[in-house]
C-alpha cells in the first residue's frame, strides 16, 4: 500500500518564513518512521496513517503555537492504484472489511476518547472520498454518523464537514475517518484545511 499527504502551511504574518521553518522541525521526531520531502510548494509525508496523522498534528500545533493566523492545507491518499507499494506504509490501522460498520464506528469513537490533548485549538474542515464502485455512499454516510458522535463535530457544510476542538482529538477524528471507512485495499482520499488563530473568530 501507499499512504501519504501533500501538505502546505500558510502563515498570515510578515514572519512567515520563520513560522514555516520552525514548524517543520516538529516533524523531526517522526522522520525515522516517515519519508519526508519538502520543496517550494509543499511537503510530501509518506508513511502509515498511525504515524502520519500525529506528525500532521504536531506540525499544525507547532505553527499554531506561534500565535499567528496559520492555515494547514493537505491532500491525503491511501491505496492509490497509480502509486507503487512502499514498505514504509505497512500498517495494521485500516479497518477489517468484514467488520460491520457499527463496530468500526465504535472502534473509532474509542480511539478518540483515548487520545491525548495537545493544548492547542484546531478548526478544521474536510471531505472524505471513497473511490471506485460499490457501497461508497454507505461508507461516507457511516463516517458522517461517526463524526456527529465524535465530540469534535461542529457542523455540516456544503461539500465538507467542520470539526473543532483540541488538536489532539481533532486529528484523531481525522485519522479514524481515513482508516475506518472505505475498503482497506481501496483508494481513499481526504481534502483537509485546518485553521488557527483566525482574526475572524475574535
Amino acid at each position: 500500500m501507499f499512504a501519504g499527504a501533500q501538505v502546505s502551511l500558510y502563515p498570515m504574518t510578515d514572519g512567515f518564513v520563520d513560522v514555516i521553518l520552525s514548524s517543520l522541525k516538529a516533524l523531526d521526531a517522526w522522520r525515522d518512521r516517515l519519508r519526508i520531502e519538502t520543496d517550494d510548494i509543499s511537503t510530501l509525508i509518506v508513511g502509515p496513517p498511525e504515524v502520519l496523522f500525529p506528525a500532521l498534528r504536531d506540525l499544525y500545533a507547532q505553527a499554531a503555537a506561534t500565535g499567528a493566523h496559520v492555515v494547514l492545507r493537505a491532500t491525503l491518499s491511501r491505496g492509490c492504484p497509480g502509486e507503487p507499494n512502499d514498505p514504509i506504509c505497512q500498517t495494521g490501522a485500516l479497518a477489517n472489511p468484514k467488520e460491520p460498520l457499527a463496530s468500526r464506528q465504535q472502534a473509532a469513537l474509542r480511539a478518540i476518547q483515548a487520545c491525548p490533548s495537545k493544548g492547542q485549538a484546531a478548526d478544521a474542515q474536510f471531505s472524505l472520498y471513497v473511490m471506485g464502485a460499490g457501497d461508497h455512499m454507505d461508507e461516507i454516510m457511516g463516517c458522517i454518523d461517526f463524526l456527529k458522535r465524535s465530540g469534535t463535530f461542529d457542523r455540516s457544510k456544503n461539500f465538507c464537514t467542520r470539526l473543532t476542538g483540541d488538536a489532539g482529538p481533532v486529528f484523531a477524528t481525522l485519522q479514524q475517518a481515513f482508516c475506518q471507512f472505505g475498503p482497506p485495499t481501496g483508494h481513499v482520499t481526504v481534502d483537509l484545511t485546518v485553521s488557527a488563530n483566525s482574526p475572524s473568530k475574535r
